[in-house]
C-alpha cells in the first residue's frame, strides 16, 4: 500500500510562512513564527491563523495515513481560542487521528507557544476511496 506524500508548501501556506516539521500516518505538525502580517487589530495572532494551522495539521495527520488514491475533506472543525499569541512567538500546531473508519475520521489537535496552550480543535473528515466526481475537472 502506497501512502500519500506531504504536499509541497505552496500558495497561502507558503505566503504565511508555515513549515511542516512532522508528517507520519496519524500525526502531523506545522509551525509558524508570527509576524506583524499575522495580527488582528488587537496586536495578537488573528484567529484565522490558528484555524488555518489547525485545519491543516489535523487534515495532514489523516492524509499521511491515506492511500495515494484516497481523498478527504474537512466536514466540521470546532476551535477554542485559549490564549493570545504575539509577534515573534513560534506557533506549533499538532494534529492527530483519534479514530478512523472507512468513510469518516475524527481528529484532534492544539496550537502551542512553548508549553502554553493557545488553541485547541476537534473535527470530522469525510474520506472517499477516490477523488469525488464533484471535484473532477471537466
Amino acid at each position: 500500500m502506497t501512502l500519500s506524500s506531504p504536499p509541497e508548501q505552496i500558495g497561502y501556506m507558503a505566503e504565511l510562512g508555515v513549515e511542516r516539521t512532522l508528517w507520519k500516518p496519524g500525526v502531523s505538525r506545522l509551525e509558524l513564527t508570527l509576524t506583524e502580517n499575522h495580527l488582528n487589530k488587537g496586536g495578537v495572532a488573528h484567529g484565522g491563523i490558528h484555524m488555518i494551522l489547525l485545519d491543516s495539521a489535523l487534515g495532514s495527520a489523516l492524509v499521511a495515513s491515506l492511500k495515494i488514491e484516497e481523498w478527504c475533506a474537512t466536514t466540521q472543525l470546532t476551535t477554542s481560542f485559549l490564549a493570545p499569541a504575539r509577534p515573534g512567538e513560534r506557533l506549533v500546531a499538532e494534529g492527530r487521528v483519534v479514530r478512523r473508519g472507512k468513510h469518516v475520521a475524527h481528529l484532534a489537535g492544539e496550537v502551542k507557544v512553548g508549553d502554553r496552550l493557545v488553541a485547541t480543535a476537534s473535527g470530522t473528515w469525510a474520506i472517499w476511496s477516490n477523488r469525488p466526481p464533484s471535484l473532477m475537472n471537466d
